[in-house]
């Protein structure tokens, strides 16, 4: 994918022809997500440091290991945790409505993660983070050091309008309906990303030049067939687009979501 920004927003324009904008996360708004993210660190360092004075009771030098070990952990390991686990957020992250993600668009990797989370001892130099804020402010993507190493911008978390998702289906009939079992299949082959970017399709299709239409189901329909397999009567006559918009009306009919 490739990526081109400004200085408030992300530009992703996808191979399939779909383009996205996401507002970046300001200096201000990652100050306070990181001074939530403080308290919650300092909460957890108390609760170790109880736990690491029990364990000094018992030897003097494993107390002292435990206290260096966990105050790496805390100070490295709790950003890389979170993040990994919760989609790219913190508490503070999620408090503040912001995520980080990959440049470019792509699915966070773990390595970057880690990245950007170890070069925190840089960012903090020589006080409160001053290299890091200098970087951010001066940064077209308000990107830390360790954003710049890693790939990682922080987005603001966009909160959209689902669509009318009947309205945009036209009310046509989907085949897919007479096999609940295979579209409970379809449901869990399908990844979240997947889902969006097939549902930012319909509803930017008559944006689209009629041959950007024919490739772009073109191509999502085949990816769809290759996750389940529905008996040929079902599919039977079907276009690439319909396809796509059975797919979608199975996938937001069940939960209104993705």
């Amino acid at each position: 994918m490739n990526a081109r920004s400004t200085i408030a927003t992300l530009h992703i324009a996808t191979p399939e022809g779909v383009a996205f904008a996401l507002p970046l996360a300001g200096p201000i708004t990652r100050a306070m997500a990181l001074a939530v993210d403080l308290v919650v660190m300092l909460a957890i360092g108390k609760v170790l440091s109880l736990a690491m004075g029990i364990l000094r009771a018992v030897s003097n030098d494993a107390g002292a290991a435990g206290m260096l070990l966990s105050q790496f952990l805390i100070s490295f390991g709790y950003g890389s945790i979170c993040e990994l686990l919760f989609n790219g957020q913190t508490i503070g992250k999620r408090v503040l409505g912001i995520r980080v993600m990959d440049e470019r668009g792509l699915r966070l990797r773990p390595s970057q993660v880690i990245i950007r989370n170890l070069l925190r001892i840089v960012d903090m130099l020589p006080f409160l983070y001053a290299v890091g804020g200098i970087f951010c402010l001066l940064s077209r993507r308000n990107q830390r050091v360790g954003d710049l190493a890693a790939g990682t911008v922080v987005v603001r978390t966009v909160k959209a309008t689902p669509p009318d998702i009947e309205g945009l289906l036209g009310g046509k009939y989907n085949s897919f309906r007479q096999h609940p079992h295979l579209e409970a299949r379809l449901r869990q082959k399908i990844t979240p990303d997947e889902a969006q970017l097939a549902l930012a399709a319909l509803v930017r299709r008559e944006e689209l030049q009629i041959e950007a239409v024919i490739q772009i189901f073109g191509e999502m329909a085949t990816r769809f067939r290759s996750k389940v397999k529905f008996p040929e009567e079902t599919v039977f006559g079907l276009s690439d687009e319909q396809y796509v918009r059975n797919v979608v009306d199975t996938l937001y009919r069940q939960s209104g979501k993705a």
